[in-house]
């Protein structure tokens, strides 16, 4: 079974399906099954994983079982359940005898994608597998013929030569470094035979004239190859710089183009994690993978001559060299998992410290504190047994690397002084193979420490390769405007829309919604909380697409229509929208390079505004805080409102933009609004009796369904659903 570590912190059970369909002879990738297991931000539920596992071929069966049960049953590799939160793989169950003892005791052989092969006694496997009623929840798969009929999807497994695409615009940067290489090692190629002219030429004539000239060639020497140096090292901060700007830059640009699903999977570890990837592999590309090259050239110079001085010295160092880059590559491989597992415990880290950060209010309000502190520890203690593994790794490296050099210098230093005893070489020579083998030495650990770089920036570069690979949000179906410029306006036609999260098998959140949206018209969209009604805001702003069921738009199919072109058109105030870390006038304005002053203050004033921003000693130049740090709630409601106005939408979508507003704010507001909404076609989601008892037509959602249609009037006659959803804020009896 081959082992497949998890790159973020919610892929555990895709890894787990890779890991168990691998064992079948199936290689799928970890980015394909992602797809089909409707991941969340909570993670795969069984339910996911299950729809999964059925669409590669395999018949699924999943049980809560006592140890024994498990035991008995056979079938592995099987997926566990794992301290209520994670997934892993029973890979294997080993009876051992226990040491002077006829009992014997089981070994249970884990594959946990977060951590990698760990073997457990029965203890410690019922403590994480146990659930509060000692037993585990355990999922099995059997191939059928369908599973090996099927052929898994081709990964597209790149290489790094995607990111050296990077150092094609620095052409002659990289021509100066060149130049400078061969200079520099020109340079170097004198000094062993200064040196041996210094010993046999200057001592052995015992003149001091030839001592003198040697030795301030020498210093020339040095002085020019560090200038080259110093030139070289700047040349490479400039192109590493630029490089690290630009492929961070496409990362972001790359990422807002892909579509709100993708963001709901990840957490604010995967992304700060994966920034760092960026770096790491800029870094590889211009520090370590030039001055490697630098490094190997002159190892190649000098290998020629030592064979100028004797053929055995290279081939006793080239033997040993090879054995010790053999014995640090025999490494990598577990260097490899240690790299995923580390990645998994610092984007868990950067997203408890987040957490921290952010909600230090409620922390503090419900004395969260010592929780929060017990969470963010346990994440550092793992991270401390990964650096210690990681610790123990190049420390069995370091030394059999070094061991092995260390005893090739010997060996050579050995020849040469038998050389010179023989009156075969001089001691000059001698001297100088001295000096060559010191020269030597740092590259080759260079190009081990070059290897391992290497391998860390193509594991980055695997993690990456699934963001850069990833359809983008827009794409080429697009057919249709959707402006009101055309000769038929009819507004919104939902036809039995339905939509779930989590698969055919998960429960619908919308069911069958046949809703007809006039254009110029307002209609509002009201029922109990977890009714739907978000999620139909969120598809009609096409966040989502709906599992079933159509969306006309002016006669236009909205699948068919740009995603970008359609919210250029809406104006959008979401329940949790988002103020940014900028002034109140950039926030307000948002997207446009240009400020419109006229719409500017038009929105200021619709969003009743104005008293608040001439408060204000900077006035809209006022820098507010991360996610509205500073401002109240009905303050960032407010800015949000003005937002949406200023883009002058022909389409405006409100998901109880007016909840956290005081009664006065928002009879002022409502009333700016009832103006600002002549003529467009306009959804208000909300409770509040104030904002929706004016709409045109109200729609109430209960379960996912509609349940009634009206106006104000004709619902509260009928005394149903909405009749009972507003009845206190009516101030009537039942």
């Amino acid at each position: 079974m081959k082992f497949v570590a998890q790159h973020d912190l919610m892929d555990c059970g895709p890894a787990c399906l890779s890991m168990v369909a691998s064992h079948h002879g199936k290689n799928y990738a970890l980015n394909f099954l992602r797809g089909l297991s409707f991941l969340t931000r909570e993670g795969v539920s069984l339910l996911g994983l299950n729809e999964a596992a059925e669409k590669i071929g395999f018949e699924t069966f999943s049980a809560s079982l006592t140890l024994e049960e498990l035991s008995a049953m056979g079938g592995l590799p099987c997926i566990l359940h794992w301290n209520q939160n994670h997934f892993v793989v029973l890979k294997d169950i080993r009876s051992r005898r226990r040491l002077f003892s006829e009992d014997k005791r089981n070994i249970y052989v884990i594959a946990d994608p977060g951590h990698g092969i760990i073997k457990l006694e029965e203890p410690e496997f019922k403590r994480s597998w146990y659930s509060t009623d000692n037993k585990g929840i355990a999922f099995f798969t059997e191939p059928t013929d369908a599973f090996y009929g099927k052929e898994p999807a081709k990964s597209t497994k790149g290489s790094l030569r995607f990111f050296f695409d990077y150092l094609k615009s620095y052409k002659s940067e990289l021509l100066q470094l060149i130049l400078g290489l061969f200079v520099g090692t020109g340079l170097t190629l004198i000094f062993p035979f200064l040196t041996q002219a210094l010993i046999d030429k200057g001592i052995g004539n015992k003149s001091m004239y030839i001592v003198y000239i040697i030795l301030l060639a020498q210093i020339f020497l040095f002085l020019g190859a560090s200038v080259i140096e110093i030139t070289r090292n700047w040349l490479m901060l400039y192109i590493g710089a630029r490089i690290n700007v630009t492929i961070i830059s496409d990362f972001l640009k790359k990422i807002m183009k892909l579509p709100i699903s993708f963001f709901d999977t990840k957490m604010i570890g995967d992304f700060t994690q994966r920034i760092a990837d960026h770096e790491r592999i800029e870094q590889f590309l211009t520090s370590q993978s030039l001055f490697t090259i630098f490094s190997m050239v002159n190892v190649s110079v000098y290998f020629f001559v030592l064979a100028f001085y004797d053929w055995k010295l290279v081939a006793i160092y080239l033997s040993f060299t090879l054995f010790s880059i053999l014995w640090a590559m025999f490494f990598l491989k577990k260097r490899k998992k240690l790299d995923y597992q580390s990645f998994i415990q610092k984007a868990d880290n950067q997203s408890a410290i987040y957490e921290v950060i952010n909600g230090i209010q409620e922390i503090k309000l419900n004395d969260y504190e010592a929780h929060k502190r017990s969470v963010w520890e346990d994440i550092q203690v793992k991270l401390f047994k990964i650096n210690q593994r990681v610790l123990q790794l190049d420390q069995y490296q370091g030394v059999g690397f070094n061991f092995i050099n260390h005893l090739k210098n010997i060996l050579v230093t050995f020849i040469a002084v038998n050389e010179v005893i023989n009156g075969k070489i001089t001691l000059g020579a001698m001297l100088s193979i001295s000096y060559i083998i010191g020269q030597m030495n740092g590259p080759i650990g260079q190009l081990i420490i070059f290897f391992r770089l290497m391998q860390e920036a193509e594991i980055s570069f695997d993690r990456l390769r699934e963001v850069h690979t990833l359809e983008e949000e827009e794409n080429m179906r697009q057919v249709h405007d959707v402006s009101n410029d055309e000769p038929v306006a009819t507004g919104i036609h939902l036809h039995q829309v339905c939509f779930q999260y989590e698969g055919p098998k998960s429960p619908l959140i919308l069911k069958n919604i046949d809703l007809h949206i006039p254009q110029g018209k307002v209609t509002a969209i009201t029922g109990a909380s977890g009714s739907g009604k978000t999620t139909l805001l969120k598809i009609l702003l096409k966040f989502y697409a709906p599992t079933s069921g159509a969306i006309l738009v002016n006669k236009t199919q909205l699948v068919d229509v740009s995603p970008k072109t359609w919210r250029k058109i809406c104006g959008t105030v979401m329940q949790d929208g988002y103020i940014f870390s900028d002034t109140i006038e950039r926030n307000i304005v948002a997207g446009d390079e240009y400020i419109n002053e006229e719409k500017l203050w038009n929105a200021i004033y619709a969003a009743n505004l104005q008293d608040f921003i001439e408060n204000l000693p900077l006035g809209l130049k006022t820098k507010v805080g991360i996610s509205g740090n500073g401002i109240s709630g009905g303050q960032k409601q407010r800015i949000l409102i003005a937002r949406a106005i200023y883009k002058d939408p022909a389409y405006l979508f409100f998901d109880e933009a007016t909840s956290a507003l005081d009664a006065e704010n928002e009879k002022v507001i409502m009333r700016n609004l009832d103006k600002f909404f002549k003529g467009r076609t306009v959804v208000i989601i909300a409770h509040r009796l104030s904002t929706v008892k004016n709409a045109h037509n109200i729609i109430v959602l209960k379960h996912g369904e509609i349940v009634e249609v009206g106006d104000h009037n004709a619902l509260v006659e009928s005394k149903g659903s909405y009749f009972n959803l507003i009845k206190n804020q009516l101030e009537l009896g039942s």
